[in-house]
């Protein structure tokens, strides 16, 4: 199961962190985005072009220190299809340095239409007599406020590639609470609601650490519901953004973790990738100053939970 293979990973690096690769122009080095635009003009393809050149140097300095990336796709299809090749190629690269991919898309949809961004995110897609792979991710974000109708299309596909989902939960954002806190008439809240639901469709993903291939989106800026959650979804690994940018740090984070320091993976994006602006660091360091960060938010974390074992 793939939540296996990452949380495998996560013990081997003793790093329960993920690295967002959101990146906007404004954070890649000038000589970077000079030699792009040199080459293939201000552009779209010349934006994407500086966009993979980043990316790959980060992979490069983070691969053995972090176990996975989290690429989001809407920081790649703002650039067209240049930018969404430049999302294709960067799985692909993170894939060859052994990273585990978590694709960030948010889908949302029903039946198969919901097939369709299965196979084209996880799976794979036959054109005549030949097998191809889309993108080639190992999990995708998706949002189940659609009920079952839109996470069971993804069931099957992931038991069949070896994939997993992470399901939006508890959402990092401010106004998270202005749904997911609303309380139902059986008295429990929305978000509660989703995670029970999460627990239920992972029972067609088992795992062998215990935890299945349904995962949960839980922020880091809501520690008391990360702590209830993790008590009432013991098979749900989780998936936590909003650490470091965002507000939350390695307290907030702790309560998402079980006994022996597994179940969940920490987000990190903007303090990995503008770790070289906040360092002041010359702009051909970028990789070096995001390593730095990466070790820092790792060794911060581990500090609360301890050794992963």
């Amino acid at each position: 199961m793939a939540f296996d293979r990452l949380i495998e990973r996560i013990a081997t690096l003793q790093n329960p962190t993920v690295a967002g690769l959101d990146p906007k122009l404004d954070y890649i080095p000038s000589y970077i985005k000079e030699e792009a635009f040199a080459k293939y003009g201000k552009n779209l393809e010349g934006a994407a072009a500086a966009i993979l050149e980043f990316n790959k140097g980060l992979i490069d300095a983070l691969c053995e220190i972090v176990p996975a990336v989290k690429p989001q796709c809407a920081y790649y299809e703002m650039y067209g299809w240049q930018g969404v090749k430049t999302l294709h190629d960067t799985i692909a690269y993170a894939s060859e340095k052994g990273m585990f991919v978590i694709t960030d898309g948010k889908r949302n949809d029903i039946g198969t239409t919901m097939e369709a961004y299965a196979a084209a995110h996880l799976g794979t897609v036959l054109v005549e007599d030949e097998l191809c792979v889309p993108f080639g991710g190992d999990a995708l974000t998706v949002n189940g406020y659609l009920g079952s109708d839109g996470i069971k299309p993804l069931l099957s596909i992931c038991k069949a590639e070896d994939k997993g989902i992470f399901v939006l939960v508890k959402t990092s954002n401010p106004s998270s609470g202005e749904l997911q806190n609303r309380v139902l008439d059986d008295q429990k809240t929305l978000y509660a609601t989703m995670g029970a639901l999460c627990e239920q469709w992972g029972e067609e993903l088992p795992g062998k650490y215990g935890y299945s291939g349904v995962g949960a989106v839980v922020g880091a800026t809501y520690p008391e519901q990360l702590r209830e959650l993790r008590s009432a979804l013991p098979h749900t690994f989780f998936l936590v953004p909003g650490y470091g940018a965002q507000g939350g740090g390695a307290k907030d984070v702790a309560p998402a973790f079980d006994a022996n320091g597994r179940g969940a993976i920490v987000n990190a994006s903007r303090s990995i990738l503008c770790a070289w602006q906040k360092q002041h660091a010359p702009e051909h360091d970028y990789a070096k100053a995001a390593a730095a960060e990466a070790v820092r938010m790792r060794d911060e974390i581990v500090g609360e939970i301890g050794t992963i074992k």
